[in-house]
């Protein structure tokens, strides 16, 4: 039994593990189609932080138990007019944006809500045929969170993110794919095998350059002076050449520093 199987026979929460470098996070909520809890989305960040401290850890995957990913916030929890558990979604999906390597969605079944808002804050979303997205706070009288926006925006453009929030509807993984909410979507039966392979590609690549790449996509333009001093006493451009020329695999050997991550509450 996988780790997505065993965790659709638990109760709420997240599982997790860790195997050749890749941390796999199973949002685990079956009864309510993996709906995110308060507690759930407390603990995420504290999770991230712990598995950004693990040297171990090169890549993430997180995706959901059984055969959905995530259908949102536990709409039981909004009934609080304070606002808490849209505060600690956010705080949850600013965590998962900074996590200092590579991460991947792998989404199968329903991403909807806060289940595409946590798509949306990794680096790469993978979906098997047949998962739905819908950002859904029009359907509730919500105001979907700036910085939330904002990310959608970068990511599918303005027309596509106002389809999205103005509507509340359902899309699938076409036009998923076709307004770049994923990046690859593959057959029935194939997501876990492409996720096992690409993540151990991922995994054996320099941290050095996936660290930097992640920096400067997001917008960070004034780290080239960090980078270019980090890049000369990691050796890993040095092995990479002669890897190259000796046509084996690299060894690489630069490490990622934990790196800031949303507090855990507040």
């Amino acid at each position: 039994m996988d780790l997505r199987e065993q965790a659709a026979r638990t109760e709420p929460g997240l599982e997790h593990a860790v195997v050749e470098g890749v941390a796999t996070v199973v949002i685990s909520n079956p009864a309510k189609r993996n709906a995110m809890t308060a507690d759930m989305w407390q603990a995420l960040p504290v999770l991230l932080e712990k598995l950004a401290a693990d040297p171990g850890v090169r890549v993430l995957v997180l995706t959901g138990a059984g055969d959905t990913f995530c259908a949102g916030a536990d709409i039981a929890s909004l009934r609080n007019p304070g606002g808490r558990p849209q505060a600690l979604a956010v705080r949850a999906e600013e965590a998962l944006a900074a996590f200092p390597r590579p991460t991947l969605a792998a989404v199968r079944g329903y991403c909807v809500g806060g289940g595409s808002q946590l798509a949306a804050a990794c680096d790469l979303r993978f979906a098997e045929e047949g998962a739905s997205f819908g950002i859904t706070p029009a359907k509730l009288g919500i105001v979907y969170p700036s910085s939330s926006t904002r990310r959608l925006v970068a990511l599918v453009g303005p027309a596509a993110a106002k389809f999205l929030l103005f509507s509340g509807e359902l899309i699938g993984t076409e036009r998923a794919l076709r307004t770049g909410l994923v990046d690859e979507v593959l057959p029935e039966g194939g997501l876990d095998e492409r996720v096992h392979a690409f993540t151990r590609i991922l995994a054996s690549r320099s941290q050095l350059t996936q660290a930097a790449a992640k920096e400067f996509a997001d917008g960070r333009e004034d780290r080239d002076a960090y980078w270019a001093g980090q890049a000369g006493g990691s050796g890993d451009t040095a092995e990479g050449v002669t890897a190259f020329l000796e046509r084996r695999t690299p060894c690489f050997g630069y490490t990622t520093e934990p790196g800031p991550v949303a507090p855990a509450s507040g």
